[in-house]
């Protein structure tokens, strides 16, 4: 019988990539963490030792720790958490058992290091449409949920990465740009370890709908209407990347629960 205070990994993979999702904090032991640098996708990594320090700062509603086996660090951790007043859970058999259920994991080695507040900075050019809406979509779902993003005059991007420590993306002559046929969602979906179907099928969305091949995918049609009237809505980025969270959320859903889904309107005539 599952413990109150513990979580499966198939029930948080389901909430992984949703607005929903709790706060997952990683706190396995540096010497755990260097053998398997991978993290459950959004999670950040916290010193159990110090959790009276940071748990009182827990930017979500609920929490989910991890740790190397699901013990005694992950349930210590949690249960200071919910004595801090955040509802916090264990991950069922921690970081082990989430990758003996063959579920997707961050490649540490791909994520920017953070600033001085513990987030990845990024920086492109402003306006944005697709790309450059998607990939923060991505990034805050997936890999650093506090991640900040610059929108900046375009020629301008690559000196305000450099003055400003922050990552640039969407721009020609840096790693986190088109390849080929490929746009920047579907490069950093393969980079970053996450190319699950859900997210394959939204890059392929993406990609369509970001390089005028409106043929890859039917859907490509809609984000793109969505994505230009949100542009007409918002004269901020900000604002509109805000909106725009949204649109992906919605997207992303349908790409991992509702494919086969289809609509009518049914009539209850007799004899319909």
């Amino acid at each position: 019988m599952p413990s109150p205070t513990t979580i499966s990994p198939e029930k948080l993979a389901r909430l992984i990539g949703t607005p929903n999702c709790p706060a997952l904090i990683d706190v396995r032991t540096d010497e755990d963490f260097a053998s398997d640098p991978r993290l459950i996708p959004g999670s950040v990594r916290r010193p159990h030792t110090h959790v009276q320090e940071w748990g009182g700062s827990i930017p979500a509603p609920s929490a989910v720790a991890v740790c190397q086996s699901g013990k005694k660090l992950s349930e210590g951790v949690a249960a200071w958490l919910r004595q801090m007043g955040t509802p916090a859970e264990a991950l069922e058999g921690g970081h082990e058992a989430w990758i003996a259920a063959g579920l997707p994991t961050v490649l540490t080695a791909r994520i920017p290091s953070p600033d001085a507040t513990g987030r990845t900075v990024w920086v492109t050019r402003s306006r944005p449409k697709i790309d450059r809406i998607a990939c923060p979509w991505l990034i805050r779902r997936f890999v650093d949920p506090h991640a900040a993003f610059l929108f900046v005059t375009p020629q301008e991007v690559e000196a305000v990465g450099e003055r400003f420590a922050a990552t640039p993306f969407d721009i020609e002559n840096v790693f986190w740009s088109h390849r080929g046929g490929l746009c920047t969602f579907d490069v950093m979906v393969e980079e970053f370890g996450l190319a699950t179907e859900p997210l394959l099928r939204l890059a392929t969305i993406v990609r369509a709908a970001d390089t005028a091949r409106l043929d890859l995918a039917p859907e490509a049609t809609g984000l793109l209407a969505a994505t230009l009237g949100l542009s007409r809505m918002y004269s901020d980025d900000l604002a509109q990347l805000e909106a725009g969270m949204v649109l992906y959320d919605a997207f992303y859903r349908w790409c991992r629960d509702a494919t086969d889904e289809t609509h009518n309107w049914p009539t209850n005539k007799p004899g319909a």
